[in-house]
């Protein structure tokens, strides 16, 4: 049991190591690249659609041939990814080895879950078990950022991929002699249509979103793709229901509890993957800070969910996971809100305690959604309701890069004629530097000169205030998806002890 505890913790940390670690890299890489905010957003957005969609896929796949041969495909997979970004020269390939890496870790996430589920048959062991695996998923999420950092500071950007690499290799030698092989207790089939369709209904829906900012939201291009994401998804909900063997088994939606954390879930990890791309940004182009002073100043945002996990684990046994869940999505809301007292001069002390803030309740909320909807539910289940429960935190995950990048820039560009307005700098001078901006997009703010050392100044103001009003209102839009996500746990999950919660923490 212990080794495939440990081995399904390390499975997740290795298929969340490039997650942030790429975000924050995002700026060296547009300059060495080349890269416009849209390709930049696709950059983030192919490692997590292909995860979002093909997660029930793999889970299912896992059921029929063992979880360990997926757990290996996935790993072997994600180094694959990991050696094309490593040998990217264009964003292209880049995307490609991205999409790879996604691929990866839709094979390792529902693996990971199941085989913990499998072993942890006890409830409250479970509970333990998947708190630490969730510590793992934050200390990916926290080690990623400083590793890419260290690198950047001594080599190009294309090392940062390396790492995984060579982790990916030793986990999987570990994993073939070490880990145990399980499979679904009934009769499990592939739901071609159903994957199909999911695929097309998530891309579609993404692809509006990312396009929407760009290509305006009543174009042709983004009005069909929205129509084909509302079609595709009715026809999903559909052909699920009518099928023998179902990808999504849409019983799991007759348990409020699990409905409840599906909603929260997308949510939760909307809000959480957006504001990191938002600050991470902020940092960046406003603040002008390296990857690594990025990395160290958003620790916290996913340093608590490691530092807290095993006090979140014996909280969600004396308490119960309900409460732990709605008070941490509260603490996050207030967090996220506080992000809209930054200005572009916020020192790092600010900085520090509101991030700090917003940890502290991603990391009491992010244990409790895995094990409210794997409890939920009869122990036959416990398998789908991990992969589906992985899908929907990465189709959050994916929406939250998507949406916010579209309301930093078209936020920036509506707020910042105005602001030149009010400056000191003449009319060629506020030409330019609405023509540089309206060009290159946000990323503009990681080369905005002017002929003079004054009008660079100048001009850095300015723009640094229109992107501290975009990111006040990523802010908002953050803090008040988490407060929603609240009073639904509340409403649907609630926060007092149940039977199971009793039984859990004798």
């Amino acid at each position: 049991m212990v080794a495939t505890t440990v081995l399904a913790c390390l499975g997740v940390f290795v298929s969340y190591l490039p997650v942030v670690g790429v975000s924050v890299s995002l700026p060296v890489i547009q300059q060495a690249l080349d890269a416009s905010t849209t390709e930049l957003q696709w950059v983030a957005t192919l490692f997590i659609m292909p995860t979002a969609a093909l997660l029930l896929t793999c889970g299912v796949l896992g059921d029929i041939f063992g979880r360990k041969k997926v757990y290996l495909a996935g790993l072997a997979l994600v180094v694959i990814g990991c050696l094309v970004c490593l040998t990217a020269d264009g964003v292209v390939q880049l995307c490609v080895g991205q999409a790879l890496t996604g691929f990866g870790t839709a094979a390792l996430m529902p693996s990971t879950l199941a085989l913990l589920t499998h072993v942890c048959t006890d409830r409250r062991q479970r509970t333990q078990a998947i708190a630490l695996w969730t510590a793992s998923l934050g200390l990916g999420l926290t080690l990623g950022p400083l590793i890419n950092g260290v690198i950047l500071t001594h080599a190009t950007w294309r090392w940062i991929f390396l790492p995984c690499v060579v982790i990916g290799v030793l986990i999987a030698v570990a994993g073939v002699f070490l880990l145990a092989d399980s499979r679904a207790d009934r009769a499990r089939h592939l739901d071609i249509p159903g994957q199909l369709l999911a695929i097309v209904a998530i891309t579609t829906l993404v692809y509006a979103v990312i396009q929407g900012g760009v290509a305006g939201w009543g174009s042709a291009e983004v009005v069909l793709a929205f129509v084909v994401a509302a079609v595709t998804l009715a026809a999903f909900v559909v052909t699920e229901l009518r099928s023998t063997h179902p990808m999504l088994e849409m019983r799991l939606f007759s348990s409020l509890a699990f409905s409840g954390t599906a909603a929260v879930m997308c949510l939760t990890l909307f809000a959480q993957v957006g504001l990191v791309f938002t600050l991470s940004e902020y940092f960046g182009l406003v603040h002008h800070a390296s990857t690594l002073d990025i990395a160290i100043r958003l620790i916290a945002l996913n340093g608590f969910t490691v530092v807290l996990g095993p006090l979140v684990g014996r909280l969600m046994v004396r308490t119960t996971p309900g409460l732990v869940l709605v008070v941490g999505l509260v603490i996050g809301g207030i967090g996220a809100l506080l992000v809209t007292t930054f200005d572009a001069s916020s020192g790092v002390a600010v900085s520090a305690a509101v991030i700090g803030v917003l940890g502290i309740g991603i990391a009491l909320a992010t244990a409790p959604i895995t094990t409210i909807a794997m409890n939920s539910l009869t122990p036959g289940l416990a398998p789908t309701a991990g992969a589906a429960n992985s899908a929907l935190r990465q189709i959050g995950s994916a929406l939250g890069p998507a949406v916010f990048g579209v309301l930093l820039t078209n936020r920036t560009l509506s707020t910042l004629p105005g602001h030149l307005a009010a400056s000191d700098l003449g009319a060629a001078d506020r030409g330019q530097v609405l023509g540089m901006v309206s060009d290159a997009g946000i990323q503009a703010g990681a080369f905005l000169h002017l002929s003079t050392g004054p009008a660079t100044d100048q001009a850095r103001s300015v723009y640094g205030a229109s992107f501290t009003d975009a990111l006040h209102t990523c802010a908002l839009v953050g803090g008040v998806g988490m407060l929603a996500a609240a009073a639904i746990a509340l409403v649907t999950i609630g926060v007092r002890r149940t039977a199971h919660n009793a039984a859990a923490g004798s």
